[in-house]
């Protein structure tokens, strides 16, 4: 049979169904259907009215391009969608296993015309009203094509294609949302991912790592779980300045007075690393993606790695390790800006306790936690090529974030090698989406004495906070547990 003929068959099946609408005093669907709101933040399954079939990426794939169609409902996250507002009453329609959304492929107007998946970039022909019906269903019109997503040529077939046609609010056109089971995160979330760093920013979990090379990387992913499988992007590439071009470690992001600024430590080989310093861009968007430029090295003059900012009533600090004699401490200055130190760089903490001495005297990688009012700085001590890597604490029990004596270490550490987790530290925090959960980001060895390469993993766990108000990080959690995701996913 030849598509004309096909179509005319498609067309006729509307006009007698929309006979018998008349025919029984029914309201019929009108060509310009009114706008409806949907819940954003949850993630459904979408099925036809007509076929009660799902929708579905084929094959699972994370690739631009890959086609919408409908399958057998399943457990898999490429049948699972949440609705991202536009504004102005449009959404983007967003797979949860690729984070992309569903897309009028090509900016092909035509009835009959691809649905796939593409990058979110909100375009015109990423953006859908949504419409719900007196029963309870849905109907989806692009923007851009005005077109409703359409369940082609009424099929009742597995891996049948789903595209766009003029509505008119029939069975093949209508959608049941359903909302789907969640699916919750086990460690490890990267292999090869020491150093790491997560921030919940807009909607997306973005996560960086050291690369070992000229590059900065990133990711992100609408849910903790997706950061596993999202494509990584280089944000920043020093090769070819030989100041800072090879070995990059440990990059931090911040958001500072409304901007995003990287930080990360880099030098002038990739096997001596005496020419290690901080340096920091600034992100010229409004997302930590970038695109970032070249703002600075703080600490020109001196051997410096791992540094991270703490901001406290009002002003803004470097905090950073550098070897000081035969102790790598952690040191911290004032800034006047993000990539400016002034005034005198102060040691706060030196390796002097026995679990901080493994290997070789080490303090590094501070990491600032606020809550309660109170300012605890977390460390990694001893040397990362021991499976005794661990987290020792800080707290800021003066008043003058400037020297020693204002802070107070714990004789004790907080966070160590167990359950199958090695080496376990260089750590960071994050919160929920809702706000409501903190989570320790670190990196541990899945095995003992693989010390400080790339068998590293990225590991979260969410923590919680002591009755005197210190943070509890509990032991690692051991590799495939799942955990439930964040609150507000």
């Amino acid at each position: 049979m030849s598509v004309s003929v096909i179509r005319r068959g498609r067309a006729l099946i509307a006009l007698v169904a929309a006979a018998l609408l008349m025919t029984f005093a029914l309201v019929a669907a009108t060509p310009t259907p009114a706008k409806a709101a949907v819940t954003t933040g949850v993630w459904f399954t979408i099925s036809s009215a007509h076929s009660n079939y799902t929708l579905d990426i084929k094959d699972a794939s994370t690739a631009a391009g890959a086609e919408l169609t409908q399958w057998q409902r399943t457990a898999g996250t490429n049948q699972q969608f949440r609705f991202v507002s536009s504004g102005g009453g449009y959404y983007r329609i967003q797979a949860r296993h690729s984070n992309m959304v569903l897309d009028a492929w090509g900016w092909n107007a035509a009835d009959g015309a691809t649905i796939a998946q593409a990058t979110d970039q909100n375009f015109t022909n990423q953006q859908w009203s949504v419409t719900e019906h007196a029963d309870g269903s849905y109907s989806f019109i692009n923007r851009f094509s005005g077109k409703a997503l359409d369940l082609w040529e009424w099929s009742t077939t597995a891996g049948t294609r789903v595209s766009q046609y003029t509505y008119n609010g029939l069975n093949a056109q209508k959608w049941w949302l359903s909302e789907a089971a969640n699916t919750g995160v086990a460690n490890p979330i990267r292999s090869n991912g020491a150093d790491p760093w997560i921030e919940y920013h807009d909607g997306y979990y973005y996560m960086s790592t050291t690369t070992w090379d000229s590059t900065v990387n990133m990711r992100r992913a609408t849910t903790l779980a997706g950061l596993k499988t999202a494509t990584d992007s280089t944000v920043w590439n020093d090769s070819g300045n030989t100041s800072r071009c090879c070995s990059h470690w440990a990059p931090e992001f911040h958001q500072i007075g409304g901007v995003w600024y990287l930080m990360y430590t880099s030098g002038n080989s990739q096997t001596n690393f005496d020419g290690q310093r901080l340096h920091v861009l600034r992100s010229t968007s409004s997302t930590p993606m970038g695109p970032y430029e070249f703002m600075g090295t703080p600490l020109p003059n001196q051997w410096n790695i791992d540094g991270t900012y703490l901001e406290v009533n009002g002003s803004l600090y470097l905090m950073w390790s550098e070897w000081v004699g035969a102790n790598q401490s952690v040191r911290i200055a004032a800034m006047s800006n993000p990539w400016t130190v002034t005034g005198s760089q102060v040691t706060i903490a030196t390796p002097t306790l026995s679990w901080e001495t493994v290997g070789a005297n080490v303090n590094e990688a501070p990491v600032v936690l606020q809550h309660g009012g109170r300012t605890f700085v977390t460390y990694s001590a001893s040397s990362c090529t021991t499976d005794d890597y661990k987290l020792g604490l800080l707290e800021l029990t003066g008043s003058n974030p400037v020297a020693a004596s204002s802070w107070t270490k714990r004789s004790t550490p907080v966070f160590q090698q167990a359950a199958g987790s090695y080496g376990t530290g260089h750590n960071g925090f994050f919160t929920s989406p809702d706000g409501s959960q903190h989570w320790l980001v670190y990196h541990a060895n899945p095995q003992t004495g693989q010390g400080c390469g790339s068998n590293r993993e990225t590991r979260v766990q969410p923590f919680t906070f002591n009755a005197d108000g210190t943070p509890n990080f509990g032991t690692p959690v051991p590799s495939g547990r799942v955990l439930n995701p964040p609150s507000g996913e």
